[in-house]
């Protein structure tokens, strides 16, 4: 069975919905989640999963100390679902085209440090965009900047708020991240 790793900041609606898309699956499952934030609402959403969870601070994350817990949990995939901190060039060279990340947007647009939920669906409607989407890609050491996987749009004309934006771009999240993983482990 493959495993996945998690890694989230927030309030894991992705991750839950990855954890749920494969709770019942032969293929692969979810071991654990890693956050950044002890207040996390994902890390109770893991739990209520009986998903094993582990918090960390920066230093643990660049000094190593996270990269020896994936050693340890050898996952075949590490998933980048809401994760807000760059992941460091040990762990993207430790494990070459093994992680991925969801960007809410259509990239190249909207992408780079900052650009992350509400922020980036403020400057999509600033600019008056007719359509965004999802972008699921490879990580690399730059923001955003890895090999493309899946991409998606929604149209987005009749939407007048961030908030409005962002409920598109959930759907599409849900929709696609858990049927994109599935066929990145297939054999």
């Amino acid at each position: 069975m493959k495993k996945i790793l998690l890694f989230a900041s927030g309030t894991g609606s992705n991750a839950d919905n990855i954890i749920q898309f494969f709770k019942n699956q032969k293929e692969a499952t979810v071991i654990a989640v890693f956050s950044n934030n002890p207040e996390a609402k994902v890390l109770a959403k893991a739990q209520a999963h009986q998903v094993p969870t582990w918090v960390f601070n920066r230093v643990e994350l660049n000094e190593g100390s996270v990269l020896n817990k994936i050693k340890e949990l050898q996952p075949d995939l590490i998933v980048l679902a809401g994760f807000l901190w760059k992941m460091p060039e040990a762990i993207v060279h430790e494990f070459p085209n093994k992680i991925i990340n969801i960007h809410p947007a259509l990239l190249p647009k909207y992408g780079g440090k900052g650009m992350y939920g509400m922020n980036v669906h403020k400057s999509v409607l600033e600019n008056k965009e007719h359509e965004t989407g999802i972008t699921i890609h490879y990580v690399n050491e730059h923001y955003d900047e890895g090999e493309f996987i899946f991409q998606t749009a929604a149209n987005i004309e009749n939407c007048k708020t961030p908030e409005e934006i962002a409920a598109k771009v959930h759907e599409l999240e849900h929709e696609y991240f858990p049927k994109v993983i599935a066929q990145i482990l297939k054999p």
